[in-house]
């Protein structure tokens, strides 16, 4: 191990005990940055080259490491972060087969016990090679730091507004801390490490061969994914006979009302469309490949079936959005609708590879997914939910404010173009939890909350003097409940319950 490679993951492993415990935000970022010199450092001392692929992957990982910088909702920022880290294993391990996409996570895993042995060893190295150095470099250090802290001491006394600049700048670190922060320091060099051991060594997954079944006879293969498909046409058929025909049509083919039938079966279509990937890769590992004819039958039959599972995703996209305008759109609404137009993506990517090969498609399909995390968290969901909602309002008449009051500091423009009381009801919850975070420094800090924070402090929201009368989920009305009088979509006093899909 060389000796910027030990820098890079002690700075790694500092910045992390200083700048983590207080939120998210671009802190993410500015510690990253020292784990990926590490992993530099590391990959150049074993001699490895920093190939096409691992620029995307590593760009992409950092890209996505904004979202928590820019929003305040937490989910997005959890997927946004879980992305990273895999196109971060992505980007140390190479590789272009599926074993290398599936399993790369695995590998910063299995490095921490193996990394640890190669840091210390490491470790041990230099310093034995450098004994003479390591006294004037830790005086300097030290006289250095004795000055920053005396003068600046100093002049933090000598002038208020300097002091709140260096408090506003320096972490606030307090011996009640020193166990989290011993916590998050151990936390980031054990990652640092892993990740400078995975980028000198890595794991070659893609030397892990997997071995295509057996192929069956054509009609065995064939019949069964023929059936499959004449049953999705009937399907669809109904679908675009019914969904598209209006409301008239929605009542005289079910007898359901109009939110009933946008309500019902958006699961079984979200949950058919995944089954559909399963079939199709377990068809492909089956597939008969003899000769030409097979290759050919083989992207007629599932190319057929591609094409009639997109429109069992739109299907199920158009009964989201029906639902939406009949109840509102919530988190979980938004979450599923997003992974089903994901899900479709895919499809469209099953049918490139049909026509123009499969080489790609892992990668292909990687980059899908981190592109749809990373535009899921970029868009602001809790801002579209808002939105959405306001919209709605405006048209209808009707909204959860309660539900709103929930949402995160990524909705409070839109909120804040409620008339009162709605205003003031969904914002003072968000503006009570803005207030607890005050004393949060820049470095945790997103710009969804600092823009919520100007905004609300522009305009002040009443908490005392406004009576919200929140009213009682359980005691909520749905009109579109069996056996509730028939009345035309949107005429319900009240929404239905929002833990529904």
């Amino acid at each position: 191990m060389t000796a910027p490679t030990l820098w890079a993951i002690l700075a790694t492993a500092l910045l992390s005990a200083l700048l983590f415990g207080g939120g998210l935000g671009l802190n993410l970022v500015i510690v990253a940055v020292p784990a990926i010199l590490a992993a530099a450092f590391a990959a150049r001392a074993a001699d490895r080259r920093i190939r096409p692929w691992t620029l995307v992957w590593a760009v992409g990982g950092l890209a996505l490491l904004a979202v928590p910088a820019l929003r305040d909702a937490g989910w997005p920022t959890f997927l946004a972060i879980v992305s990273a880290l895999v196109l971060t294993a992505l980007a140390l391990h190479g590789g272009r087969g599926w074993p290398s996409v599936l399993f790369a996570p695995v590998g910063l895993i299995d490095s921490v016990g193996s990394g640890t042995t190669w840091a210390w060893r490491g470790l041990r190295e230099r310093a034995d090679g450098s004994r003479g150095r390591w006294g004037p470099v830790v005086r300097t250090v030290g006289v250095a730091v004795a000055l920053l802290v005396v003068f600046g001491a100093l002049f933090a006394g000598a002038d208020a507004a300097f002091a709140d600049l260096l408090g506003s700048l320096m972490p606030d670190v307090s011996l009640e801390q020193a166990p989290w922060r011993l916590s998050l320091f151990l936390l980031g060099l054990f990652g640092a490490i892993s990740v400078a051991r995975t980028a000198a060594a890595p794991l070659r997954w893609d030397r892990m061969v997997i071995r295509p079944g057996r192929a069956r006879a054509r009609l065995e293969w064939a019949l069964p994914l023929i059936v499959l498909n004449l049953l999705f046409a009937a399907f669809n058929a109904v679908q675009l006979a019914v969904l598209f025909g209006g409301y008239d049509k929605v009542l005289s083919e079910t007898g359901l009302t109009y939110a009933e039938y946008a309500r019902q079966g958006f699961w079984q279509l979200l949950m058919a469309t995944l089954l559909t990937l399963a079939v199709i890769g377990l068809a492909l590992r089956w597939a008969p490949r003899a000769d030409a004819r097979d290759r050919t039958l083989v992207r007629a039959v599932l190319g057929i079936l591609c094409v009639l599972t997109l429109v069992v995703v739109a299907s199920a996209l158009r009964r989201m959005d029906l639902y939406v305008d009949a109840y509102g759109l919530t988190r979980l609404r938004i979450s599923v609708a997003a992974m089903e137009i994901w899900l479709g993506l895919v499809i469209v990517l099953i049918m490139a590879a049909g026509i123009f090969g499969a080489r790609l498609l892992p990668r292909a399909l990687a980059v899908s997914a981190a592109a749809s995390m990373l535009a899921f968290g970029l868009a602001s969901p809790d801002a579209i939910v808002a939105e959405r909602n306001l919209e709605r309002f405006n048209r209808l008449g009707k909204i959860d404010v309660p539900y709103l009051a929930g949402l995160s500091a990524d909705a409070v423009p839109a909120l804040d173009r409620l008339p009162e009381p709605q205003r003031t009801c969904a914002l003072r919850d968000i503006e009570a939890r803005l207030g607890d975070e005050d004393d949060t420094p820049w470095y945790a800090t997103s710009w969804s909350q600092a823009r919520a924070r100007a905004l609300l402090a522009e305009r002040g929201v009443d908490r005392f003097s406004v009576d919200c009368g929140e009213p009682s989920r359980e005691e909520e009305y749905d009109p579109y409940a069996k056996g509730a009088p028939h009345s035309a979509p949107h005429s319900a006093p009240y929404d239905a319950p929002y833990d529904a899909p």
